[in-house]
């Protein structure tokens, strides 16, 4: 299995850039995760997976969604060991955009495990991710889906409530907390708080320069993880 270290930064561009400029923001990702050491994360389209994979050394390149089929029948569908053999390590699943059924969001799961693919599963409120946490992700993305894309964060108590309930129930699972993440301070409190990971769309694309704006996030994610080392 992709073991996947903290802190981490996952850049999620999702359907907005493709092909060149897709690889471009992969290539700034890599040389953040390079320098800082910090875990970083990349998103793209299932067509740039490849591409992406054998231009970068240093991210864990990552599939935006997959379906619980196996090779044969299935026209159309997103197969597991298509994404893993393109260069995929890990697998976003149930994001607000494309949200599955409780029976196939487990079912995906089960297909990642058994291919060692890591596992980003989100969930919209506290409620709901404390229901998902007994499924076992690698990471849970816990985020208020309403604050999606509007560069508000959710306040701190979310945020230390989330990271606790859901470690109460398993402390292996990673826990992201992103909505609303556009600045680097952003990065810098979500992981003082005790967040293991964060991540942004918007905050990165709208930036003006998309580049370096994932090199000053992830060296706000290795300042506070190194301020919460020493604070043990």
């Amino acid at each position: 299995m992709k073991k996947i270290n903290t802190p981490f930064l996952i850049v999620n561009p999702k359907s907005y850039l493709y092909g060149e400029e897709s690889l471009k923001l992969a290539k700034a990702a890599d040389k953040a995760a390079e320098e800082t050491g910090v875990e970083v994360m990349f998103t793209c389209p299932f067509a740039d997976i490849r591409y992406i994979k054998e231009n970068t050394s240093h991210i864990v390149v990552t599939a935006q969604h997959m379906d619980s089929l196996k090779p044969g029948r299935g026209m159309g569908h997103v197969l597991p060991e298509s994404l893993k053999a393109a260069g995929a390590e890990a697998v976003f699943l149930n994001h607000a955009e494309n949200p599955l059924t409780l029976a196939e969001l487990y079912a995906t799961m089960k297909r990642a495990k058994e291919l060692e693919m890591a596992t980003v599963v989100c969930a919209d409120s506290v409620a709901e991710g404390l229901a998902v946490a007994k499924l076992g992700p690698d990471i849970l993305l816990c985020e208020p889906t309403e604050l999606i894309g509007t560069g508000q964060v959710a306040d701190n108590s979310y945020v230390v409530q989330a990271t606790t309930k859901i470690r109460e129930i398993d402390p292996n699972i990673l826990v992201m907390i992103a909505s609303g993440i556009t600045t680097a301070e952003d990065v810098y409190n979500v992981i003082k708080l005790g967040a293991d990971g964060t991540g942004a769309t918007s905050g990165i694309l709208k930036a003006p320069d998309p580049c370096e704006r994932v090199m000053e996030m992830a060296r706000a994610m290795a300042k506070a993880a190194a301020e919460n080392r020493e604070s043990k």
